[in-house]
């Protein structure tokens, strides 16, 4: 199962909109280098969101584009949801992450909750621990892997 990275999407402060970039170091542990949410203090160091479920929104009428809904990795070709926690995938040629949260709760309801009545983030986004940092760029393929030990993947 594999998909391709369509956006990669930062922001320096939390609760703001992230704003594309073709390419991003990901740092094991952490996450994406210039990204408010990286951090090796919590697992959600990374989230991604299909641009599948953008569609669903755009659908709706809403005019948004990937990055609105805060994630930093947009892909196309993988149903995101359905990967259960713990699922490992590559990113890009090195980068490997680890499910660690499906959906998310949305405590404050943002612009795209209050224009639609709905977002996707909360129930189709996930968020994964880097497990193996690396370089990625827009374009590289994301791909579901076998479990087996990260030393493996080098």
């Amino acid at each position: 199962m594999a998909g391709r990275i369509v956006s990669i999407n930062i922001s320096e402060k939390k609760g703001m909109r992230k704003k594309p970039v073709e390419e991003a170091v990901i740092n094991e542990n952490s996450g994406i280098e210039g990204d408010a949410h990286a951090s090796d203090k919590w697992h959600r160091q990374v989230s991604l969101l299909a641009l599948e479920s953008v569609k669903k929104m755009q659908d709706m009428g809403l005019n948004v584009k990937p990055g609105d809904f805060a994630e930093n990795i947009t892909t196309e070709g993988l149903d995101l949801p359905s990967l259960p926690l713990g699922t490992r995938m590559k990113i890009g040629k090195d980068v490997i992450g680890e499910v660690s949260q499906i959906g998310k709760e949305c405590h404050t309801k943002c612009a795209i909750y209050q224009q639609a009545g709905d977002c996707v983030m909360p129930k189709e986004g996930i968020f994964i621990k880097v497990l193996k940092g690396g370089k990625i760029k827009v374009g590289d393929e994301v791909s579901v892997m076998l479990r087996k030990p990260v030393e493996e993947y080098s």
